[in-house]
């Protein structure tokens, strides 16, 4: 069963450990090595981790039956912003993404959150038809410069949060 387990600064090597095995397996089609090696230098330092878990951002382990498979990161506010939503490859197509799609979708409605907003690069298909079937559309396109001469080619998507629309499953895996 997969469950969720807020994140603490303990688990932060743990996190940086996970984020590079997945990055550097996940994005070598879509990323230069050395772009690769840039953002997790960026997004996954010590320091910014750390802040973020102390400020109370929403980063979160995603394990099954004991093993750390993946994590994810959010901003619950009036509108909940995805930041981070990774699996380990051999665990992707097991229907953990939407499992851990619906978790957050209903963290966001006892929230009275609406909506879930994310960024997602472009050339990633195998994740926008993910979170298409979580119901999920493109609402805008990005290009952020996010420095060393590198930039972030997105999409913006969105998922309105209604008790209509959250899957009737959202608590039925441990989350």
């Amino acid at each position: 069963m997969l469950t969720f387990r807020p994140a603490t600064v303990e688990d932060i090597p743990l996190l940086r450990e996970l984020a590079a095995d997945i990055w550097q397996r996940c994005y070598k089609e879509m990323l230069a090595p050395a772009q690769i090696d840039y953002m997790l230098k960026w997004m996954y330092g010590v320091e910014k981790i750390r802040a973020e878990i102390v400020a109370g951002m929403g980063w979160e382990v995603l394990e099954l039956e004991g093993e750390l498979i993946g994590y994810l990161s959010a901003e619950y506010g009036a509108d909940v912003k995805l930041h981070k939503l990774y699996l380990r490859p051999e665990q992707q197509g097991r229907g953990f993404a939407q499992q851990s799609l619906a978790h957050v979708m209903e963290l966001a409605r006892t929230r009275g959150a609406a909506p879930v907003i994310l960024n997602v690069n472009k050339h990633n298909m195998r994740a926008i038809r993910a979170y298409e079937r979580a119901g999920f559309s493109v609402v805008d396109a990005v290009v952020n410069d996010i420095g060393g001469g590198y930039v972030m080619d997105d999409f913006i998507m969105a998922r309105v949060i209604t008790p209509e629309t959250l899957p009737q499953t959202s608590t039925a895996f441990g989350g």
